[in-house]
């Protein structure tokens, strides 16, 4: 049985230490090019470095595109140009247009004029997209026929390809233009006669197709909603430029999952792992100082009422339960938001009802829990006052929490900024700041 990962990664770094490769090359040659990806990601750059020259050149191009964005430009700088370009060869169109984007100029310039006229025009062209649309996503391997043809031809013309693209369900229909007419599904060519035309058996309506422009996060939904396992991609004009697979797909969404746990925290999912120190530290030394900011902020507040908390020391023991549960309550509104954005389930036609309906959870929260705290402090501390301040407090700031859950997201959103990356920290500053001034502003009237 092979090992998992883990123990492939122990395995390979006891080797390292005790200088012994056969057997370090003997594992490299047999894993799947995702698996050499993982094992590089997961060791010390001098490591990385050995092992990568460990990788047999066949697999060198399909392991490049694995990896994250900051790993994969330090192999390639650390590789033969002549690899590269055989590298480059090796690649699925859609491998191939990732792979360029990183390589430098004169090794991309070699492998565009490498190609045949067509090729190098349908490559580039791709190129030129974003990689967060279709454009930048879609494979150039589409299989498409005419439809004045009959089945037995397209057998034919199947047979004499040899092999047909990964992940085909379905044979692209299009006129002499590239014009996009339908699908064929492959089960067709099984279940009908030879005879058959395709124009009597194509699928013409209610076809899932993709536009080029078409952003990633809209084309998961799709695939997901439809379960599609592979779509065309037609321009503004209806021309078939290429498609996308459902392993295209799977990426986006793994990426997207990585994109949103990581900037919770301000972190890029496409770093590396062990970038070195100094690098790392000033990546992360401009989130802290924003942190830095809200925290100054919050203690700004707690500053303007520093009268009443040298007279009542107790204020500076509860403090932090309004703030903390304020936060609790808007985090929880804040990331049924960010949900519904990214899954689109969420727009003007009902923003309103959902904005309500977590006021409405963020007052009846607040009612039992300001209830049950004040009970708790009034006894703690023998002093009902007390306990009826720490309650109201606790209750205008549960429900402010969840209005502050639900509009950030919406707010950021039309300012084009990612909820998931600034979301987090904004809450915190507004349950924070909110609670201090909330609890000692009632502290102030109401009990000096």
């Amino acid at each position: 049985m092979q090992p998992n990962k883990e123990q492939q990664l122990q395995f390979v770094t006891d080797r390292l230490e005790s200088g012994t490769l056969q057997s370090v090359q003997r594992l490299v040659s047999v894993l799947h090019p995702a698996e050499i990806a993982h094992l590089l990601e997961s060791l010390r750059p001098r490591d990385r470095e050995i092992i990568w020259e460990l990788v047999p050149v066949e697999f060198v191009g399909e392991v490049l595109v694995e990896l994250n964005d900051e790993v994969r430009v330090g192999l390639i700088e650390a590789t033969d140009d002549n690899a590269l370009i055989y590298a480059a060869d090796t690649l699925e169109s859609d491998d191939l247009v990732d792979f360029l984007k990183d390589v430098p100029e004169v090794i991309l310039n070699t492998v565009l004029e490498s190609m045949g006229q067509q090729d190098r025009a349908r490559v580039e062209s791709v190129l030129n997209y974003d990689d967060d649309c279709a454009g930048g996503l879609m494979s150039l391997d589409t299989l498409s026929i005419r439809s004045d043809v009959n089945l037995n031809v397209v057998i034919r013309y199947l047979r004499l390809k040899g092999e047909i693209p990964k992940s085909t369900d379905k044979i692209i229909v299009v006129d002499r233009d590239d014009n996009f007419k339908g699908v064929l599904p492959l089960t067709a060519l099984l279940t009908y006669d030879g005879g058959e035309r395709v124009e009597n058996l194509m699928i013409k309506e209610n076809v899932d197709v993709i536009q080029v422009q078409m952003p990633i996060e809209d084309i998961a939904l799709l695939f997901e909603e439809h379960n599609l396992v592979s779509a065309p991609v037609l321009s503004e004009s209806g021309k078939l430029l290429g498609r996308i697979t459902i392993d295209d797909v799977v990426d986006v969404i793994r990426d997207e999952s990585d994109h949103s746990f990581m900037s919770m925290v301000g972190l890029d999912e496409e770093q590396d792992m062990f970038a070195p120190v100094l690098l790392s530290a000033k990546r992360r030394a401009l989130w802290l100082g924003v942190n830095l900011c809200t925290a100054l902020l919050a203690s700004w507040v707690i500053g303007v009422f520093e009268a009443t908390v040298d007279k009542i020391v107790v204020l500076a023991i509860l403090m932090p339960i309004v703030a903390s549960m304020g936060g609790i309550a808007g985090s929880q509104t804040l990331t049924l938001f960010i949900r519904g954005l990214a899954l689109r389930q969420i727009g003007r036609a009902n923003v309103n009802s959902l904005v309500i309906k977590e006021l409405a959870i963020g007052l009846i929260n607040g009612v039992v829990w300001a209830f049950f705290v004040g009970c708790i402090v009034s006894l703690w501390f023998d002093n009902i006052n007390i306990g009826i301040l720490i309650a109201v407090a606790l209750m205008i700031n549960l429900v402010f929490a969840a209005l502050a859950g639900a509009s950030i997201p919406m707010v950021l959103q039309r300012l084009n900024i990612d909820p998931a990356l600034a979301g987090g920290v904004i809450l915190t500053t507004v349950t924070d700041v909110l609670g201090f001034f909330v609890f000692l502003g009632l502290a102030t009237i109401y009990l000096l």
